[in-house]
């Protein structure tokens, strides 16, 4: 199968760019509380399920699949950069990471008690997200949980919007428009958390985090 060049250009930057990402980025939940309370929620509702097992999709270098692990859940890690899964391994032997894409998880149907798509999505073409949404929905159980973060549009009448992310393409996402990707793909919304940026962040967007279950059959 012939990669898409969107996939293969994302890998291509994240690969030169993993050393100073790593650095820039190990340590981002420090100084940011809400971010830490709604990876707590995640994982206690997945944990509550009784199935704790969460692939981190779009890990980078590891640092929020480790989090998640503190926090009692089976996490490990998935990303298309090979170097990004080199430092996670490096710095966190004791866990599982592998080179793979949203677009196709080398993972069975319905396994996994949750999935967290963290700052990952944006890298995808809109046209390709239904597809990878319902890639997640497969993977996970009936019940299961999925949180995503993104950044979001400026204009809600927006679907998408692109702009400069400095390592790839990137696009920002009407919260709303997402949320009905969502619901489209067998996902409904339980929660969602709307953060207006610091004035020290990198970039002035709403950070936004949607937590949806997968409808039981």
């Amino acid at each position: 199968m012939v990669e898409h060049d969107a996939l293969s250009a994302t890998r291509e930057a994240y690969d030169a760019a993993a050393p100073l990402y790593a650095q820039l980025f190990r340590d981002d939940l420090r100084d940011r509380p809400l971010e830490r309370a709604i990876l707590a929620g995640f994982a206690e509702v997945v944990n509550a399920s009784g199935n704790g097992q969460v692939a981190d999709l779009g890990c980078g270098p590891g640092h929020i699949t480790a989090y998640l692990n503190e926090l009692g859940l089976e996490a490990f890690g998935v990303d298309a950069s090979p170097a990004m899964i080199e430092l996670a391994r490096h710095d966190y032997p004791g866990l599982r990471f592998d080179v793979g894409s949203m677009a196709a998880v080398n993972i069975a149907d319905g396994v996994l008690g949750g999935a967290l798509s963290r700052w990952s999505i944006i890298h995808s073409p809109p046209q390709e997200l239904p597809a990878i949404l319902g890639e997640l929905h497969r993977v996970l159980a009936p019940g299961g949980h999925l949180l995503v973060g993104f950044w979001a549009s400026d204009d809600p009448s927006r679907p998408t919007q692109v702009f400069d992310h400095t390592v790839a393409p990137a696009y920002r996402w009407s919260p709303d428009h997402l949320a009905a990707m969502l619901r489209e793909s067998g996902l409904a919304e339980v929660a969602r958390m709307v953060h207006e940026p610091q004035l020290t962040d990198r970039r002035q967007f709403q950070s936004v985090h949607l937590l949806a279950r997968k409808v039981e059959a």
